[in-house]
């Protein structure tokens, strides 16, 4: 076996603990993106005209589109606070608290008055609220994938740590899902008026049975024998700040790799949502069920590629991740265009099951590895939400404006995403060290190995 694919020692791994701890994180995820994804469904089909109805049909839209992007604005922000305390304090009791923020601000959503009932301040507790979100999914990603990671065994901790990614992944499906059966079950006009809100009351339930698993997870082994254990001299007195002077081209190399995930992910199942019904005449209902498709599908392809990542290296298949986004750009919105859903399925599949999902596959484990024990839950958990903000939340705004441009057209767009997944591509191409604690100094990969087979 290559250096690139040697494991980090630790002496977590107990089958019990590694499963509750991965089950966990994968429940957690479910019910934090499935607000989160919610919103973003709901946005691109109603949102421009119940909260910003006075504007054009174009710029409601844009709205619309802005509001869903103050969440990724969020996300650093809760990455920061949440990943402060989870290096000092432990992942768990943060995790606990990512959960009942999105919970409350997602139900909340559900009961908010539209423009029409409340004026000005319907779009402005709309926005507050979506901060919300933003700022509790910011905490959320960093503290699961910990939980995940620390917990699994050194051979297959992309395996083991893909159910964060699967997690969002049955969020996305749960939430076209019940919006899909509210569209279903209600006239168009009833759908405008209440059916959009059951699925974010749902959060309610979702909520209580995530924080009944997340409750029964103990902290991990590297977290409560290694940091917990360190005096407070020692321990960083800024997680991020000490995080980034370790590895900063790590930290920053996060947010390229990123790019073909959030491209990719939010270009179909968000913007080509709306895209397809707004500009291309497509049925909603029809376009939902390629959503719930590649929802679907995911809980297979995911786990399949983290495999494949701790057999053969997860640089490799982050790099074939990039290339088969870039080339399946432009034939999924010319599917679009033909109308045909069996090619808008096969080029959804190509984008969103191919190229996004080899990516999140090993993000667990490729971006936690990058920082030691005592402070990751900062540097990894902060540059992902970084990324998020830079190339997710804003991917639909930028596409619907790339569109107005082109006077409708789709090329310019097509164009956008695969450029985002070349530099994806460029930016695993030049890491080095590959498997172990990929593009981190030497010293960073023995202190991280040290501190792991220590804990």
């Amino acid at each position: 076996m290559s250096r690139a694919q040697k494991p980090v020692a630790t002496s977590a791994g107990a089958p019990g603990v590694a499963r509750r701890a991965a089950i966990a994180s994968f429940m957690g995820a479910v019910v934090d993106w499935y607000d989160f994804f919610l919103y973003g469904i709901v946005a691109g089909l109603l949102f421009g005209d119940l909260f910003f109805p006075g504007a054009s049909p174009a710029v409601g839209t844009l709205a619309a589109w802005a509001t869903f992007g103050v969440g990724f604005l969020f996300r650093p922000l809760g990455g920061i606070v949440f990943g402060h305390f989870g290096d000092r304090l432990g992942r768990k009791r943060m995790l606990v608290l990512t959960m009942l923020i999105m919970g409350v601000a997602s139900t909340l959503i559900g009961v908010l008055p539209t423009y029409a009932q409340a004026g000005i301040w319907a779009p402005v507790l709309l926005v507050v609220l979506r901060a919300a979100q933003g700022f509790a999914v910011g905490g959320e990603w960093g503290g699961a994938a910990l939980m995940a990671v620390e917990n699994a065994p050194a051979k297959w901790r992309s395996l083991y740590s893909s159910g964060v990614q699967v997690g969002a992944s049955v969020g996305l499906l749960l939430a076209t899902l019940i919006t899909k059966i509210m569209s279903g079950a209600t006239s168009d006009a009833a759908f405008r008026v209440w059916g959009w809100r059951i699925p974010f009351l749902v959060s309610a339930g979702l909520v209580i049975v995530g924080l009944i698993i997340r409750a029964r997870v103990e902290e991990s082994e590297v977290f409560t024998k290694k940091v917990a254990a360190m005096s407070e001299e020692k321990k960083p007195r800024v997680p991020l700040i000490a995080a980034v002077k370790s590895n900063p081209k790590g930290f920053f190399a996060i947010i390229g790799l990123r790019f073909v995930e959030l491209f990719t992910f939010y270009g179909v199942t968000t913007f080509g949502l709306a895209y397809g019904t707004d500009e291309l005449g497509l049925n909603r209902d029809s376009l939902l069920d390629v959503n719930l498709a590649v929802g679907g599908l995911a809980v297979l392809t995911i786990p399949a590629f983290a495999y494949l990542a701790d057999r053969f290296g997860r640089r490799k298949v982050y790099c074939w991740g990039a290339l088969v986004g870039a080339v399946s750009a432009g034939p999924y919105f010319w599917a679009m265009e033909s109308g045909s859903m069996v090619l808008i399925i096969a080029c959804a599949v190509l984008l969103v099951n191919i190229a996004h999902d080899m990516a999140v596959s090993v993000q667990q484990s490729l971006f936690t590895d990058m920082f030691g024990p005592e402070y990751r839950y900062s540097g990894a958990g902060v540059g992902y939400q970084l990324a998020s903000a830079v190339g997710g939340g804003f991917t639909p705004f930028i596409a619907s404006s790339l569109v107005i441009w082109a006077d409708g057209g789709w090329t310019l767009v097509a164009a956008y995403i695969a450029l985002g997944c070349a530099v994806s591509f460029l930016v695993a191409l030049r890491m080095r060290g590959d498997d172990d604690v990929a593009g981190a100094p030497e010293t960073v990969r023995q202190r991280t190995a040290a501190a792991d087979a220590t804990a």
